[in-house]
């Protein structure tokens, strides 16, 4: 499947990842999906990890209360969560593959010294088990 995001999306991510480094930012996008996902907001939320933000990100039940009760007042679809891997490649860790959930995708930001280095996009295989890779497209 391709990830559609428009400009303006991919720079709300881009500067929130560059800008937490070098912590872990993280953040929500939302759009809409029929034969494909297309992203057309990102919203950054404050990373509630407690300890090195480094090399984790936690987002808070309150602000996935709030992302879906914003998806739901906009006619928007809450398609997946963002964040950032400082100094290290956008391929997810194990961390990652526990945390993640069905249907949503997740958008990983590289940033090596404080400047994006790479992007990429995943999603859980039906068995929910592993990730696979989805092509990143602008809208």
């Amino acid at each position: 499947m391709t990830l559609k995001v428009s400009e303006e999306a991919q720079q709300v991510m881009q500067q929130d990842a560059e800008a937490t480094y070098p912590n872990e930012c993280c953040g929500f996008f939302y759009g809409q999906e029929s034969d494909e996902r297309t992203v057309t907001e990102a919203i950054p939320v404050q990373n509630s990890k407690e300890g090195d933000q480094r090399r984790r990100f936690e987002i808070s039940p309150l602000d996935y209360m709030k992302a879906e009760r914003y998806a739901a007042e906009n006619g928007l679809s809450l398609l997946g969560v963002y964040h950032s891997h400082p100094d290290h490649p956008a391929r997810p860790s194990e961390h990652d593959l526990k945390q993640a959930v069905p249907y949503f995708s997740y958008i990983i930001y590289s940033i090596h010294e404080g400047k994006m280095a790479d992007v990429t996009s995943w999603r859980l295989d039906e068995q929910g088990k592993e990730f696979e890779e989805e092509k990143i497209a602008g809208s």
